[in-house]
């Protein structure tokens, strides 16, 4: 019997290989830590305006002395600024009118489009480019001039033999005009509702044909149910983007929330505190006033999603 050994397996022969993996690792690591520096620094921009804004809230701050320590003192004077709480009732007024109705609005056109009519991709297109500029400045102050006294609006009514308010200068019109630009801002929810109606099965809709639903029906039992995370989806992004609204007030009424302080949104309050009174502590509190409403909304929202939104698994 002739018996083969096999030579001892050379360590310097294995060295290489090992100096080859170590450096493909040493790579892919500094990769990853490269591309992790984009993320770190929108961190730091993120965490250092906020532990710095949570530190002048309880300060009395004015750009031209030094910030001094008063405890809750700001978040007191909020409690008691009957102008806080008018900046206040503007806002939940309007995203409680504004938010309901575009969403309304945007579910109605989406179904509309969804019954497969013919030029889809224009109408699409057509009804979402409001969202896309509905709060640039160019448009708010389009909108301002054509619910103008002297206006389109009020030229089409007169029409009729109707005479049009001031809708830009009457307290009971500002707010009501600010509602339209937003509720003609729906386009970004149609398109979501529309991707989520083209995924539902059709199926569902011939079984309850076949079984004698009508119309209304389907869409009880069957549209919004299994739209109902969309719904939630797009209900939640209004609610928090109404909250915040800003720009449409400030160049409909100039930066005053006027006329007599019915577009006075919370937002624009804050800026007037922050960058005309330069009273930063008092606008640092008010803004975590906001954060705090804001994420109160959405906690409510997400509890209670649980009884009406179906996930289909």
């Amino acid at each position: 019997m002739v018996t083969l050994t096999a030579p001892p397996r050379s360590r310097t022969s294995a060295a290489p290989a090992e100096r080859s993996r170590r450096r493909r690792t040493a790579g892919q690591d500094n990769a990853a830590y490269v591309m992790l520096i984009p993320w770190v620094i929108g961190m730091l921009f993120t965490l250092i305006p906020f532990g710095v804004s949570l530190y002048l809230a309880f300060t009395d701050y004015n750009l031209l002395q030094p910030a001094e320590f008063v405890g809750w003192d700001n978040f007191v004077a909020f409690v008691n600024d009957p102008k806080a709480m008018t900046a206040a009732e503007v806002t939940l007024r309007y995203t409680f009118i504004a938010v309901p109705v575009s969403l309304v609005a945007a579910l109605g056109v989406a179904l509309l489009l969804n019954r497969g009519v013919r030029g889809l991709k224009f109408y699409r297109s057509a009804f979402y480019l409001p969202s896309l500029i509905g709060a640039s400045v160019a448009i708010v102050m389009l909108w301002r001039s054509i619910f103008g006294f002297d206006g389109i609006v009020n030229g089409f009514l007169a029409r009729f033999g109707i005479e049009g308010p001031s809708w830009t200068s009457d307290p009971s019109w500002a707010l009501v005009t600010l509602i339209t630009l937003s509720v003609w801002g729906f386009g970004a929810a149609m398109v979501i509702f529309l991707a989520g109606l083209r995924q539902i099965p059709r199926m569902y809709y011939e079984a309850a044909s076949v079984d004698g639903a009508t119309p209304v029906r389907q869409f009880v039992s069957i549209t919004l149910p299994l739209l109902s995370p969309v719904l939630f989806f797009n209900l939640v992004l209004g609610l928090i983007g109404s909250l915040q609204t800003f720009t449409q007030a400030y160049v409909f009424s100039g930066g005053t929330g006027g006329p007599a302080d019915s577009t006075l949104f919370f937002n624009l309050y804050l800026y007037q505190q922050g960058f005309q009174q330069f009273d930063m502590g008092y606008a640092s509190a008010l803004a975590w006033v906001m954060f705090v409403v804001i994420a109160i909304f959405t906690a409510i929202n997400f509890l209670v999603s649980k009884y009406w939104v179906f996930y289909n698994d």
